[in-house]
């Protein structure tokens, strides 16, 4: 009686959103056992729409499900979400939802076109809201450069911290992994994470795979997470912000190229990404950010400083 009175609640305040936040546990009123439900949860799975994103030979691999299950997972799915389309005006008024977050530097939102990447600090009546996840690859992540970047905005230090999930991952397996844990934490707490940054993507996929030999297996790897994330970002409205590396292209100089450096990860995670941005150092605190791949902003550059309170504008 208490599990369906909190299904009903949640379907009550998510029907707004057009079922990007429906419960799984809708699919009771389907003839979905609760056990199975939980089989899905245990991967990451926890909305209607993670259901409609994961393809059934997935599902299959999911311990416990049957191809029975999962067709008539599926088709208890299907009956909660139209797999219709949209006309090119629906899609405008839903792309409404998407939020631009401040930067610290007007220069650098303009060219990113209005906002890019921080959560939204603790206002006057305490926090409301704008929570982070951070994966760690490189050993980099540093609390006290939040105390810093808090000291500027004069906010709580703890109200800060409190509110950054940090996670180090270790290998490319591990950062696949906690993906499904970051799935779980944005269902449990709908609509209050609004960034998940990756530091850097490709750091342990280099690690792990060497050589021609093993990169296949690793693009295809990189393939499966940079979807997953593509799936996660979608699903819980929320940005997803990842670094990347850069590596000498000994043909630049054949070709005279001006920069002889190339972005590792292959066309598989240009595709992936939807803005792609170039920094490279400038004088002093200098930085120059260039648009190198967009949809819908065009080719240009901006200057920006790396203070001791975070990013913001270049001082002439």
């Amino acid at each position: 009686m208490k599990e369906d009175q909190i299904v009903q609640e949640e379907s009550g305040f998510q029907d707004e959103e057009e079922s990007l936040f429906q419960d799984i546990d809708l699919l009771q009123k389907h003839g979905i056992n609760v056990a199975d439900i939980k089989k899905l949860k245990s991967v990451g799975i926890c909305t209607i729409k993670g259901i409609q994103m994961t393809t059934r030979r997935a599902l299959c691999n999911v311990k416990g499900l049957s191809e029975a299950k999962v067709d008539k997972i599926k088709e208890a799915a299907n009956k909660l979400i139209e797999p219709g389309f949209l006309t090119a005006f629906e899609y405008s008024e839903k792309r409404k939802m998407v939020f631009h977050i401040t930067t610290g530097s007007q220069e650098f939102e303009i060219l990113v076109g209005g906002g890019a990447l921080t959560a939204q600090l603790p206002g006057a009546g305490g926090y409301s809201g704008g929570k982070i996840i951070f994966i760690d690859t490189e050993n980099t992540f540093r609390p006290d450069r939040l105390r810093d970047i808090a000291d500027r905005f004069n906010v709580d230090h703890d109200a800060v911290l409190d509110n950054v999930l940090y996670a180090r991952a270790y290998t490319s397996e591990h950062q696949m992994e906690l993906l499904d844990y970051v799935a779980a934490k944005f269902h449990e707490e709908a609509g209050i994470f609004k960034l998940l940054i990756i530091d850097s993507i490709m750091a342990l996929f280099r690690v792990d795979f060497s050589g021609r030999g093993e990169l296949a297996e690793r693009q295809q790897k990189l393939a499966q997470m940079l979807s997953r994330l593509q799936k996660i970002s979608e699903e819980y409205n929320v940005a997803v912000f990842v670094t990347n590396q850069m590596t000498a292209d000994p043909g630049a100089t054949m070709t005279f190229q001006a920069d002889p450096k190339k972005p590792i990860g292959g066309h598989i995670l240009a595709h992936a990404s939807t803005t792609r941005i170039s920094l490279r150092k400038g004088r002093g605190e200098l930085r120059i950010a260039k648009i190198y791949d967009s949809p819908e902003m065009p080719e240009n550059e901006a200057t920006f400083a790396i203070t001791a309170g975070g990013i913001g504008d270049a001082k002439e």
